[in-house]
């Protein structure tokens, strides 16, 4: 189902409505500041394998997640002085930040190093959605595994149907990724190019 949400004050109504779905374990698709994502709670198993089931994605390759706050990132990550100073210099913006798991992550969320994928995207929707729901929700963006990301909510309504739950429309969006930064030993190291700007890292 298409849900409209307006992308600077989402409506607190449909905000509910989709946390009480994603506490029933539902899977939607969101927008975040850099496009469209699919995600669910991070503590419903089943809803993380239907995403790796809808995606075809490999499973040996874990989701990252979306924290509501810098605090919430302290609980489900370990966060040295250096690091905190990083992440809360550049976010909320369009970074994944690597990091060593806490024991509050999953098990199905952890790499073999044990360490975690981490995002506070620059989205209103974003961040109402998860503060409401008291826990971070996984992330991944709306396209098939390999496929290139997509903007358009109807696309991805053509691409997933009845797989998601929820498709909140928040207009059409830029097709770009989140630059992905490992903070693991406070040594920062880029390991995907994306949208953030990662000249600071050199």
């Amino acid at each position: 189902m298409i849900l409209e949400i307006h992308p600077e004050h989402p409506q607190p109504h449909q905000v509910s409505r989709v946390v009480k779905s994603l506490k029933d374990g539902n899977v939607i698709a969101y927008p975040t500041d850099t496009t469209y994502g699919i995600g669910c709670s991070i503590f419903c198993k089943k809803s993380i394998e239907r995403i790796y089931q809808m995606k075809l994605r490999d499973r040996r390759k874990p989701f990252s997640i979306i924290c509501s706050s810098l605090s919430e990132i302290s609980q489900y990550a370990r966060v040295s002085n250096s690091a905190y100073k990083l992440l809360k210099r550049y976010l909320p913006g369009p970074y994944t930040f690597v990091l060593e798991a806490t024991r509050e992550v999953p098990d199905l969320l952890l790499t073999r190093q044990k360490t975690v994928g981490i995002r506070i995207p620059d989205n209103r929707i974003c961040s109402d959605l998860v503060t409401a729901l008291g826990n971070p929700i996984i992330t991944t963006s709306a396209n098939l595994s390999g496929e290139e990301p997509v903007g358009d909510p109807r696309v991805i309504a053509d691409t997933f149907g009845n797989q998601l739950d929820f498709i909140l429309d928040g207009g059409i969006l830029a097709t770009d990724v989140s630059s992905v930064v490992s903070l693991i030993n406070d040594k920062p190291e880029v390991l995907r190019l994306g949208l953030g700007d990662v000249s600071w890292c050199a």
